[in-house]
């Protein structure tokens, strides 16, 4: 129904030095902090770097990135004991979403710096909007009591402004979204979309306006949806509500990385949640909606709210938010059609513009470190 249109050619970054790096990972939300964290990996060994991934948790890989693995990343569970860190620490250390590295691989970092020189310790923050990331992005921060005391960790933010370390953005994702293209009718085609049809997928928590969206979809109208469901929440949440044949409805299987770009590739309205697919939502330069991870004291509202004036959202596509995101009455989700979703994409697209001038977070992460080192 939308067309799609790829992401330009992104400019080749200069070869960096070769280095080892320990990513530690605590899963805390479904898949969002395993995306960010493999994906962050996955590019810096695209890019010459040799990766740990250190996870609790590491189940999800098993569907999300199945092997053989790129040559230099591997997966590691959680060192909690010492005899479970490596006798090499690596030249980065980074802490993903301020999870707190287990103690005995400080340790370890503490002993390598009085043997030789710490490693560029770096604490990989939650992507948000806010005003507080650009004043905080690159701060650093003294370890005062503990092995490491008197080392310095960094805090560094990913971001949606230049003066932020940006967003994740392999330099392959343009080539990749060009080739898609080509093949997209055939996509769509295998997904049961026919070429009239609105096709929407839906990658959510429990939003208490599903049924309100249910409804607008099974009202004749001029989109023709056709519903393609992610596995886990999203499918238990529709699976929890009366269904009728009046909707086209296509549950998905679980399905590595690609798979998942691509279907937001293929669809022509996306409802996203957590961190990493709102990035590649807005990559894909698609109409989108995002189901943020809702917080107990409502934090999460003023971060919505600070993304969607970023976006500079027109009012139906901030109405919508604010309604799937529990803050207004479900009962107030506008409704969708042609030329609200045109809308939409043209807000989108432009964001995914302003975006893809900016220095990629992996380039910004290796700069960092050679600053640092």
């Amino acid at each position: 129904m939308l067309d799609f249109l790829p992401l330009p050619q992104s400019p080749k970054a200069p070869p960096a030095p070769s280095l080892s790096w320990d990513i530690f990972c605590q899963v805390i939300d479904n898949f969002g902090d395993v995306g960010v964290c493999w994906r962050t990996a996955a590019e810096l060994v695209t890019r010459g770097q040799t990766v740990r991934l250190w996870m609790d948790d590491a189940s999800a890989l098993q569907w999300m990135a199945p092997q053989p693995w790129p040559q230099g990343l591997s997966a590691h569970a959680w060192p909690a004991q010492a005899a479970d860190v490596p006798a090499s620490i690596g030249d980065v250390v980074i802490e993903a979403f301020g999870c707190e590295i287990p103690a005995a691989f400080v340790s370890a970092i503490a002993t390598k710096a009085k043997q030789s020189r710490p490693p560029v310790w770096i604490n990989l923050e939650y992507l948000s909007a806010e005003d507080y990331v650009e004043r905080c992005h690159r701060l650093p921060s003294r370890i005062m009591s503990g092995p490491a005391s008197g080392l310095t960790r960094w805090f560094f933010y990913p971001g949606f402004t230049s003066a932020t370390g940006s967003l994740v953005r392999e330099q392959n994702l343009g080539p990749r979204q060009r080739d898609f293209a080509a093949v997209r009718p055939q996509w769509r085609a295998s997904h049961g979309v026919q070429p009239d049809e609105c096709a929407v997928s839906l990658f959510c928590y429990e939003p208490a306006a599903l049924p309100q969206l249910l409804n607008q979809l099974m009202t004749p109208s001029d989109l023709k949806p056709r519903l393609l469901v992610t596995p886990g929440r999203a499918t238990a949440a529709m699976q929890a509500l009366p269904q009728t044949d009046r909707l086209a409805v296509q549950y998905l299987q679980p399905c590595p990385q690609p798979q998942f770009d691509e279907m937001l590739w293929g669809c022509d309205l996306n409802l996203v949640r957590g961190e990493d697919s709102l990035v590649r939502a807005l990559w894909a330069g698609q109409p989108m909606v995002w189901h943020i991870y809702p917080q107990d004291d409502n934090a999460h509202h003023d971060k919505l709210n600070a993304f969607l004036d970023w976006l500079d959202a027109p009012d139906s596509l901030r109405r919508f938010h604010h309604a799937w995101n529990g803050m207004t009455a479900p009962q107030t989700l506008p409704l969708l059609s042609r030329e609200v979703l045109n809308e939409w994409a043209q807000c989108i697209r432009a964001a995914r513009s302003t975006l893809t001038s900016q220095t990629g977070l992996i380039e910004q992460l290796q700069a960092f470190v050679a600053e640092k080192s």
